[in-house]
């Protein structure tokens, strides 16, 4: 069959070379894709968010199975105009998106699951949160856009002023656009993240292995909250008890509200969890592969991608065989371009990639990349996602980064601690 897999980032290439990796698969398209998948499938220069383009080329290519990889084109509806189209797809509706799309919205879903997640208050007026704030005792808080901000839009608090200045930055300055029109102020969780990515079709619900992000820039934790600096999985904090705890109070309630809501859920959902001393509490839930968290976690996936995605999209999910993982342990670390998460500069020429791919058990995935001039060179803040699995945990780090060294440009950085808590 032929697939299309939307989208441009990390996790559609990683998506994408999967996906060719199955017999049942006779060509990958990705659009409007990057410089590595249009190595590993067939680009297509067609923007993520132009629908009627988007279903044009699956018409014409006689598309079986579309993939949409980011929130925003899910959130704008592309999802049901393909399913409208008669297209099988892997992928929320614009309705069921809701829950990535407003961070207020997933707020109100889990108190109707009773689901455990921190207490928030939401404001679109910037004097009720100031109000808030200057009644509240000084405490740390995390204050959060309700919109999409590129995973960027949560920001931590330890006192009330960086609290204050928070608001001023979302709801005045509009750091984050429209999508900081609306603001949740809401308690710190104190604790360790975890992601938890679950392939939902219907009433079935299949987790996939677990996984744990680094969303602070810098090495320990330090520094702004970007899209991802590198994952790492399994993460061994989620022992199986933890793991039925999840499922049994935060999965199937949520899929369980989302079905009564009239918004039923097809695709992935994705729950970032702080495992605090009461048990794990929900920070967000996504409604796509989380990105770095998909590089590692479908780098050890063994099953069939291409069959298990068409199973969910054609709500057969139930009669699929249990998943096949590979048992050794795979690390993502991110590598960025100088200045992001705040402003950096495009276009500076990548060396050694070659060298990187020799490598065994590894795999760089690209990101931020393009192609000028027959060279490949950076296109975006997140460039490449240097993945490699080993025996150990240890292993795996040692692998992604001896990758890592292998490549260069002009303002390359990487965290140096990505897995380090697992040990």
């Amino acid at each position: 069959m032929k697939v299309l897999v939307i989208g441009q980032g990390g996790r559609e290439h990683a998506l994408v070379s999967k996906l060719a990796e199955s017999k049942s698969v006779s060509q990958v398209f990705c659009a409007p894709g990057n410089a590595g998948t249009q190595i590993d499938a067939t680009n297509v220069a067609i923007d993520v968010s132009d629908i009627p383009r988007m279903l044009a080329f699956a018409k014409e290519e006689s598309i079986q199975l579309a993939i949409v990889g980011p929130e925003v084109p899910l959130v704008a509806g592309m999802a049901d105009a393909l399913r409208e189209a008669g297209v099988a797809v892997f992928g929320p509706s614009k309705a069921a998106a809701e829950l990535e799309g407003s961070k207020s919205f997933a707020k109100q879903m889990m108190w109707k699951a009773n689901v455990p997640t921190a207490k928030s208050e939401t404001f679109s007026n910037f004097e009720a949160a100031e109000g808030f704030l200057e009644e509240r005792e000084e405490q740390p808080l995390v204050i959060k856009a309700d919109g999409l901000a590129a995973g960027k839009g949560v920001l931590i608090c330890d006192t009330k002023q960086e609290a204050r200045d928070a608001i001023q930055s979302l709801m005045r300055t509009k750091e984050f656009g429209d999508a900081g029109e609306t603001v949740i102020i809401e308690e710190k969780l104190i604790g360790q993240e975890v992601s938890i990515l679950a392939i939902v079709s219907g009433d079935t619900i299949i987790p996939l292995e677990t996984s744990q992000d680094h969303k602070a820039a810098y090495d320990g934790d330090l520094g702004p909250n970007t899209g991802g600096m590198g994952a790492y999985s399994p993460a061994p904090l989620v022992t199986e008890e933890l793991m039925d705890e999840i499922i049994e109070k935060i999965l199937v309630p949520m899929v369980n509200v989302m079905k009564t809501e009239e918004r039923p859920f097809n695709g992935v959902l994705y729950a970032g969890l702080m495992i605090t001393n009461q048990g794990p509490k929900v920070l967000e839930f996504n409604v796509r592969f989380g990105d770095p968290e998909a590089q590692p976690v479908l780098m050890r996936l063994k099953t069939d991608l291409a069959q298990l995605l068409l199973a969910a999209a054609e709500e057969r999910l139930g009669s699929i065989e249990p998943l096949e993982w590979d048992e050794r342990p795979a690390i993502c670390v991110v590598m960025a371009s100088e200045g992001y998460p705040g402003d950096y500069e495009k276009g500076k020429v990548i060396r050694g990639l070659n060298e990187a791919a020799k490598l065994e058990d590894t795999k760089v995935f690209h990101a931020g990349t393009t192609i000028r001039d027959d060279e490949i060179v950076t296109d975006g803040g997140r460039v490449l996602g240097v993945t490699a699995i080993g025996e150990t945990i240890g292993q795996a780090k040692l692998k992604a980064y001896q990758a890592v060294k292998c490549i260069r440009w002009d303002g390359a950085w990487c965290r140096k601690d990505i897995s380090d808590k697992a040990r």
